[in-house]
């Protein structure tokens, strides 16, 4: 019996799913920004990282495993609505927490009940389809909160007529995976 025997062959470990995963067939939502949803153009899946321990040796630091997920944040770029609907969702949002005028404007978007996505957090669901536009997985980002709204170009000198886009970064706690339609 040779070392490789238990690895089998790469006919019996074929995978049954040999599709690859499209870029182009996801829905995003935000409970809070009900206009944004529609007029996402892109959105990233964010990175996720284990800090390491560092363990001290004379000779060499050793690396240990750690016990602190980082997320990356979740950016989210869309087009702009001519009434500007999903550009003031995110914007009123960030105003709101950041209160520029009085303590009244954090008041009002803190008293409204945790859990129902319209207060101060909301949960983000990134559902990802299948090749059949069938629903397949769930991320969903807890308790998320914008941090930057990105400026917004007006350029009378274009060639071709570009909608304007604009950028939005969000903070969250942690993302979880749900499986969907398995």
């Amino acid at each position: 019996m040779s070392a490789f025997d238990d690895f089998g062959t790469a006919l019996s470990e074929t995978p049954t799913d040999t599709n690859f995963l499209s870029p182009l067939i996801y829905k995003l939502q935000i409970r809070k920004t009900p206009n944004l949803n529609f007029f996402v153009q892109n959105v990233n899946l964010p990175g996720v990282h284990l800090t390491a321990a560092q363990q001290p040796n004379p000779f060499v630091t050793i690396p240990q495993t750690g016990d602190h997920l980082e997320f990356d944040e979740i950016m989210i770029n869309f087009k702009i609505q001519e009434n500007m609907a999903d550009w003031l969702e995110i914007f009123n949002w960030l105003k709101a927490l950041g209160f520029p005028k009085n303590y009244g404007q954090y008041g009002a978007i803190n008293a409204i009940a945790e859990g129902t996505g319209l207060g101060v957090t909301s949960d983000i669901s990134l559902i990802v389809m299948d090749s059949d536009r069938v629903p397949k997985h769930n991320i969903i980002f807890r308790d998320a909160f914008p941090v930057s709204l990105s400026s917004i170009i007006f350029d009378v000198a274009q060639a071709d007529l570009k909608y304007v886009t604009a950028a939005a970064t969000f903070k969250y706690t942690l993302y979880e995976y749900e499986a969907l339609n398995v």
